[in-house]
């Protein structure tokens, strides 16, 4: 039984899903204070996990103009082979801020 360094409560054991890793970090948590920490182990497979997923394809590339109200890009042939992208597979976009578009391939 772990106990919390700043006001001596037993700690939580709370299993912490990230975005993008199938592994979960164990994270002990205070129920008192906004103490908490992760535990080594499988915060390192976690970290792991998403840095073999993490892509070195970088591919500069301009914005196109389809017809009068849509704009569009191409997807390169080496972004496709590495996606694994066939026509007509459906792509979901999503935008969490300003500077970055995210596609999700279901």
């Amino acid at each position: 039984m772990e106990r919390c360094p700043k006001c001596n409560s037993v700690l939580k054991h709370v299993k912490v899903s990230v975005e993008g890793a199938k592994n979960s970090a164990l994270s002990f948590q205070c129920p008192n204070c906004d103490y908490f920490e992760f535990e080594s182990a499988s915060s390192k497979k976690v970290v792991e996990e998403l840095r073999e997923k993490e892509c070195i394809l970088k591919i500069k590339q301009k914005v196109i103009k389809l017809s009068k109200d849509r704009l569009g890009i191409y997807i390169n042939n080496d972004v496709a082979r590495c996606l694994d992208l066939k026509s007509g597979q459906e792509i979901y976009t999503s935008v969490p801020n300003k500077n970055t578009i995210v596609l999700t391939i279901k």
